[in-house]
């Protein structure tokens, strides 16, 4: 397939998107989707959230209009310019995580872009969504057929592994995958730091960062730095925003475990009846609690984040990414901070080599 040809069905997805994300009735042929199809992936929406509460309408709309963003032609046109597209495609396997809906599409844009062909495992948390967008796709393009596919089963003959997992799940990776080329992805979170002029506004957008797809994204704020003397009151007035939250039956039973849990061995905490505020030198807040932190002087939250690069995805505030924006990632926001388009370019092989099956 031609570069061209890529670009142009990924547009044809955008408009299918937008017409789906602004529109309750089917707007028209001019959408890309009949009727039939408009309404299908309705029912399919609804039935995602019957069999994965995680994935409420909301969050499925939050993510879709995050696919809208990455495939504006003109923005995706000057990000392929940047790298070659290969005559010599290679296939390279996709181990999707499932924590929120179809969170390796970066990775299957990264590929078909760079010309190569994707084999894809999705996760079983989230296959529908996936699944159903692909088959847009192969319909605007049989030919598309040869560049994703769709292992059901233990994934065979590949070139190259992109795995995203829990930090338990990177020794079994290097089990499997190590002996071919490879981008492991492990847990990360995402943090905040203040420097107390913040608006209320600002602050308001940070609870979007902290609570969008209920702060399950790696790209989730879980910790704030706050320089020494910040009210938290103002964290809790200005996050009122996220209130629905308890009224979430799966979210409201991690308030309250975690809630009991600090309560039963007396561990501080500051509380809302929504989320938790606990002051912790960690990161990796539990679902339901925001850890922060005090500082003195900025420079030393600088230093301290500069050698924790490893654990997190993103940084939030002033001089950083803009409060609200965390999970609104540009085409050029790479999941760890590696360029996927520049590794797929750097990957060689020997010409006629064979590839790796398991």
């Amino acid at each position: 397939m031609e570069k061209r040809a890529i670009i142009e069905i990924f547009g044809q997805l955008r408009k299918a998107l937008s017409a789906f994300t602004q529109n309750e009735e089917w707007p028209g042929y001019e959408s890309g989707l009949t009727e039939d199809e408009f309404q299908s992936f309705q029912r399919l929406i609804n039935k995602e959230i019957q069999i994965n509460p995680w994935f409420t309408k909301e969050n499925c709309i939050k993510a879709l209009n995050g696919i809208i963003h990455l495939t504006e032609k003109e923005s995706l046109e000057k990000f392929s310019n940047g790298y070659k597209f290969t005559s010599k495609p290679k296939t390279i396997a996709l181990i999707m995580a499932g924590n929120l809906p179809f969170v390796g599409f970066h990775d299957l844009l990264c590929v078909l872009i760079t010309g190569n062909k994707a084999l894809c495992k999705l996760s079983s948390s989230d296959t529908r969504i996936p699944m159903k967008l692909i088959e847009w796709m192969y319909e605007w393009n049989p030919d598309l057929k040869e560049y994703i596919r769709i292992s059901l089963g233990p994934i065979k003959a590949y070139d190259a592994v992109i795995a995203t997992g829990s930090n338990s799940s990177i020794a079994q990776f290097e089990t499997y995958f190590g002996h071919v080329p490879h981008l492991f992805r492990k847990n990360r979170t995402s943090v905040a730091i203040l420097d107390g002029s913040e608006t209320n506004e600002e602050l308001s957008l940070l609870s979007s960062d902290c609570f969008d797809f209920f702060g399950m994204g790696c790209r989730n704020v879980s910790k704030l730095f706050l320089p020494a003397g910040f009210n938290l009151n103002r964290i809790f007035e200005n996050f009122l925003d996220q209130a629905y939250l308890i009224q979430h039956h799966k979210y409201g039973n991690n308030y309250d475990y975690n809630r009991t849990v600090y309560l039963m061995n007396q561990i501080p905490f500051l509380d809302n009846n929504v989320f938790m505020l606990k002051e912790d030198e960690g990161l990796h807040a539990p679902l339901s609690v925001i850890y922060y932190e005090f500082y003195e002087n900025k420079s030393d939250v600088l230093k301290r984040i500069d050698e924790l690069q490893e654990e997190l995805q993103a940084v939030v505030g002033h001089g950083f990414i803009p409060f609200g924006k965390a999970q609104a990632p540009d085409i050029t926001d790479f999941a760890d901070g590696v360029d996927t388009c520049a590794w797929l370019n750097s990957l060689s092989w020997q010409e006629g080599s064979s590839v790796q099956k398991v």
